[in-house]
């Protein structure tokens, strides 16, 4: 399918989808599905959109709540990302995360869309304290580069790249893209799908930026810890989640408003 043809595209996910560290949830979240909406719109005004990703979702929660949903919308561009949540459970289990992903990945590529997904950076390269986590990151990644391949879903390597650890790209929870990285992985996806006036920018380093001082990147460690790893933790031990009570934020193909929090 020619990227032109991208007339309907859903997103499916978690809170990278869903736009969090991109605006807030008084002015808007934004995101990177949003801004790939945008993109679509520009070489194709007769785009519509729909985003389905709720924060905190596991990615059998994503294929239980959100896929029936997508397959309803009929999309011809879907994206599936989602893991990352799991990935931070003691009791993650790649092969279960990744039987998820990839029966959603055939339902979809069966319904006649083309599917994107993602992989996933080494989030210990962005919080320290997460650097048990990479061994974790590496096996998720490349099961869904085998599922992809079997079901001819293109992958954006977003994980792939240097840059995506880079600290500027994330959001002050560490656990986020801020801004950049959210326009960033669009244009990875964009560039992924051959969309006009896409290329590979994205994978560019920022400027050279001196690091801090030890004690500095201490200090910054222990107020990260406190702000948001606590909460996170309390959350987990409360069988809490960040996603609780929401909903989807556009549930429904809508036309494409470029350059607003949605």
């Amino acid at each position: 399918m020619a990227s032109g043809d991208h007339l309907r595209y859903v997103a499916l996910g978690d809170s990278m989808t869903e736009g969090v560290g991109d605006g807030d949830d008084t002015a808007g979240l934004r995101g990177w599905a949003d801004r790939l909406a945008e993109h679509l719109a520009a070489a194709n005004p007769g785009v519509r959109y729909a985003n389905l990703a709720v924060r905190g979702r596991l990615a059998g929660q994503v294929r239980a709540e959100q896929l029936a949903p997508a397959l309803a919308l009929r999309p011809d561009l879907v994206t599936v990302v989602a893991g990352l949540n799991d990935l931070l459970r003691p009791r993650f289990d790649p092969v279960e995360v990744a039987g998820h992903l990839e029966a959603m990945f055939a339902s979809l590529t069966g319904a006649g869309a083309h599917v994107v997904t993602l992989t996933f950076p080494d989030v210990g390269r962005i919080a320290p304290l997460a650097r048990p986590l990479a061994p974790r990151v590496a096996d998720l990644n490349a099961r869904v580069r085998a599922a992809a391949a079997r079901h001819g879903v293109t992958v954006a390597d977003t994980g792939g790249q240097a840059v995506s650890t880079d600290p500027r790209l994330w959001a002050a929870d560490r656990l986020h893209a801020g801004p950049l990285g959210h326009e960033r992985i669009a244009a990875a996806v964009a560039r992924a799908i051959r969309l006009p006036g896409s290329d590979d920018a994205w994978t560019h380093p920022l400027p050279p930026q001196d690091p801090p001082p030890a004690w500095r990147a201490a200090a910054a460690e222990l107020r990260w810890a406190a702000a948001f790893l606590g909460p996170w933790i309390g959350r987990r031990i409360r069988g809490r989640s960040s996603g609780d009570g929401r909903r989807a934020k556009r549930p429904e193909l809508l036309a494409v408003t470029p350059g607003s929090p949605r």
